[in-house]
């Protein structure tokens, strides 16, 4: 017989989109309240008493005070980046140059891309991510080495094959047709088993021949229903070089839009320096843009628009960009997230930073019919968060007025102290 677990303590509850209505009415925080798990399905969800009540069978895991909330999605990353995270640098190209390719390179060795793989599905689990988007390496060993790993885990992530052929060392670049044959190849391996989803993923412009982006079109043609990820308009001096490799093109977003990668499941990372037709035709098609506010920070990238991006009804994500971000958090994410708006004259509520960490980044990926929400029907990936998880916190969290002033501090100042447990697939995971 499978075990029945509740778990009972403040849960996260969203009734609408934070952006498009008063944050409070759309976040709201139930006390007191319990969410019933049944082969890794929310099956009931109700307050504390009436749960425990009705299910006499099932595990009690009582958390009275602490906030029950959706596991947190990063909605891009890199993860063969985790070994080199936090690396001195000057500007993107520059850093790539020095950190990341050289460190990309080694993912040959499949021995090496499984062994990063599981250092960072821990580590991101130890923060509260339960699931990410992820770019792999050239290597097709790198894109099953992470998919093992995760479906080990009862993972749902997604993930595909970094695809590159020029302004890339000789040990990481493949060709338009081997990029297109490998890439379909895992994604037929792949895509749908489990909880693995893939995502067609041309790195970014620059380190692809308009020969390649072509195939890469004509791949997600054929398999519409994946994703694709990439980069947009991270720095200025990115977007002048993608304007000297492209002549024709209209704007950055053009260098996609002209070879079939501009569509409804297009997630575009960054998208800091956008021009009013690349905004206009992202609102049109319905993709989905990336945050990825520490990462832009760090590499002196820029400031996101998240008031005019959002009001435009744009869905946008929220991720640590490991390892061109600084952290494997995204409590960190979400305060840099907090920052950076403050910097562009956009103060986020506290709600609005747990939705974009959570449902609104699973709507980015569109898998909001799955994960990123306390609902009964979805899969039980959740993080419970401990309020007062530091002296500093906690002296803060005393003198709370209420429920978001009681949050907010853990979303400033929050690390992995503050998760004090973590469910992926409804199964309660040891925490690194």
């Amino acid at each position: 017989m499978t075990q029945k677990h509740i778990l009972s303590g403040d849960l996260l509850v969203f009734a609408g989109d934070p952006f498009q209505m008063a944050p409070e009415q759309a976040v709201q925080i139930q006390s007191d309240g319990a969410l019933l798990i049944e082969d890794g399905i929310i099956t009931d969800r109700g307050p504390r008493d009436s749960l425990v009540r009705t299910h006499p069978g099932a595990r009690h895991h009582a958390h009275p005070g602490k906030l029950i909330c959706p596991g947190f999605i990063d909605a891009h990353v890199h993860y063969p980046q985790t070994a080199m995270i936090a690396s001195w640098g000057k500007r993107l190209i520059d850093w790539l140059n020095t950190y990341t390719f050289p460190e990309e390179m080694r993912f040959a060795d499949p021995e090496y891309a499984a062994e990063i793989s599981a250092r960072y599905l821990d580590l991101s689990a130890a923060h509260g991510t339960t699931s990410m988007a992820s770019f792999c390496t050239i290597h097709p060993a790198s894109v099953d080495a992470f998919f093992r790993e995760a479906t080990k885990r009862g993972q749902r992530v997604v993930a595909g094959k970094t695809c590159m052929d020029r302004n890339a060392p000789a040990g990481l670049q493949d060709t338009a047709q081997s990029a297109y044959e490998d890439s379909k190849a895992l994604l037929e391996k792949w895509h749908g088993r489990g909880r693995i989803s893939y995502a067609i993923t041309p790195r970014f412009s620059p380190t692809s021949t308009p020969e390649q982006l072509e195939a890469m079109g004509a791949l997600w043609a054929e398999f519409p229903d994946c994703l694709m990820q990439t980069h947009l308009s991270e720095q200025l001096d990115e977007i002048e070089w993608v304007r000297e490799l492209f002549p024709d093109a209209r704007d950055y977003l053009d260098t996609y839009e002209h070879f079939g990668l501009l569509g409804e499941r297009g997630l575009y990372g960054h998208a800091i320096h956008l021009d009013p037709r690349e905004i206009d035709r992202i609102a049109e098609v319905g993709a989905a843009l990336v945050h990825c506010p520490t990462s832009n920070t760090f590499i002196g990238s820029g400031l996101f628009d998240m008031a005019g991006l959002t009001t435009r009804g744009i869905s946008v994500g929220l991720a640590t960009d490991t390892g061109g971000g600084s952290s494997f958090s995204m409590l960190r994410t979400m305060a840099a997230a907090y920052e950076i708006g403050q910097l562009n004259g956009y103060v986020l509520h506290a709600a609005q930073l747990l939705w974009l960490a959570t449902r609104g980044s699973a709507k980015a990926l569109h898998l909001q019919d799955k994960i990123g929400a306390l609902e009964v029907g979805m899969e039980a990936d959740i993080a419970v968060l401990d309020l007062a998880s530091t002296p500093a916190i906690a002296q803060r969290h005393a003198n709370a007025e209420h429920h978001w002033d009681a949050i907010f501090p853990t979303l400033m100042m929050g690390d992995d102290r503050a998760i004090e447990e973590v469910w992926i697939g409804g199964k309660k995971q040891g925490l690194v």
